[in-house]
């Protein structure tokens, strides 16, 4: 979602931005496409660091307001902080954006002039150990957003069968050896329950036969699938991008940023059918769906991070913008 690095010295709590520099990836063109405007309303359904919603917020003053949605207590937290630099224009809800519609409509949030949805991690995630979702760490292996909800990768990890993890992690993170770190894994459980980052990173590693020639850690698409299955994202991103058309005024805007395959092949086929007046498959002689087109697609080719900010900010090298329009 975002990439920051660390000040020295320990943060204040009371001070929004003492803590990270903050760096929202394709902060440029998720404006441009979203298009705020002065006295607009919109939602930025993943707050995470909050720089995609401070800049909405300052193109779309005096008096544009925002609903600012994230699973995570942490990162609502930090928008109640923003919030106090627009008083009375940012609105806050703790909720997965799977609930967008019913979130939105709590909140008064109906027919909005444009939704944002980033789809990756948090750095704040990221660079909190006890979290859990980083192996960079030695820390407990939790990976859920929020934390006094379902089930952790620790529990996946320990409980799950062989079969139904090597199929997540195929399935999830595309990981050809799925396997054998599936049988690497039960293994290891028997002689000791996996509760650690690093000791799960390490059993990964030895699975795939070491880092040699390696671009990335071994562990990396490991760790990636049981995120995505801690959370159950590719769903909940279904039913967040399902209830958002809905919420979209004549012209409103939705932009989505997504950082693997997955994702933005959901992303893709969702606009694609949205923008379709019949979707019925191929080879049926009349239509029988009643489908009618309610988006118009703004990209249609993918738009990607240029290679300034790559440069600056690797971790947007992966990342993926699409972007619709809501039609009359």
């Amino acid at each position: 979602m975002v990439a920051e690095s660390r000040h020295d010295g320990p943060p204040n709590a009371g001070d929004f931005s003492s803590h990270f520099s903050h760096t929202p990836v394709m902060l440029d063109e998720a404006v441009r496409y979203l298009t705020p405007r002065s006295g607009g309303r919109y939602i930025d359904a993943t707050f995470g660091g909050g720089g995609h919603s401070r800049a909405i917020l300052e193109h779309c003053g005096p008096d544009g307001q925002l609903l600012a949605l994230d699973a995570d207590p942490d990162a609502i937290d930090r928008a109640t902080r923003l919030a106090e630099s627009f008083p009375g224009r940012l609105h806050t809800a703790q909720g997965n954006f799977r609930d967008l519609a019913q979130l939105a409509t709590e909140h008064h949030f109906e027919k909005v002039d444009g939704i944002l949805m980033d789809l990756g991690l948090s750095s704040y995630q990221l660079d909190q150990p006890e979290r859990g979702f980083s192996f960079r760490y030695a820390a407990p292996l939790d990976m859920r957003f929020d934390r006094n909800h379902g089930m952790s990768a620790a529990e996946i990890v320990n409980s799950w069968d062989e079969a139904d993890l090597a199929n997540v992690i195929f399935e999830y993170g595309e990981e050809t050896r799925s396997r054998a770190i599936a049988r690497a894994i039960v293994a290891e459980r028997i002689r000791e329950p996996i509760t650690t980052t690093d000791r799960l990173a390490s059993i990964v590693e030895r699975a795939c036969g070491g880092r040699r020639g390696r671009a990335i850690h071994p562990a990396t698409r490991t760790f990636q699938s049981l995120r995505i299955a801690v959370n159950d994202e590719l769903q909940a991103l279904r039913e967040g991008l399902a209830g958002s058309v809905d919420l979209l005024a004549s012209g409103g805007r939705l932009v989505v940023i997504s950082f693997h395959s997955l994702e933005d092949r959901i992303v893709k086929n969702f606009l694609r059918d949205e923008a379709t007046d019949c979707i019925c498959p191929p080879g049926t002689p009349v239509c029988v769906c009643d489908h009618r087109a309610r988006l118009r697609i703004l990209t249609r080719k993918v738009v990607q991070a240029d290679g300034a900010e790559e440069a600056r900010n690797p971790r947007s090298r992966s990342a993926k913008l699409r972007a619709a329009e809501r039609l009359p």
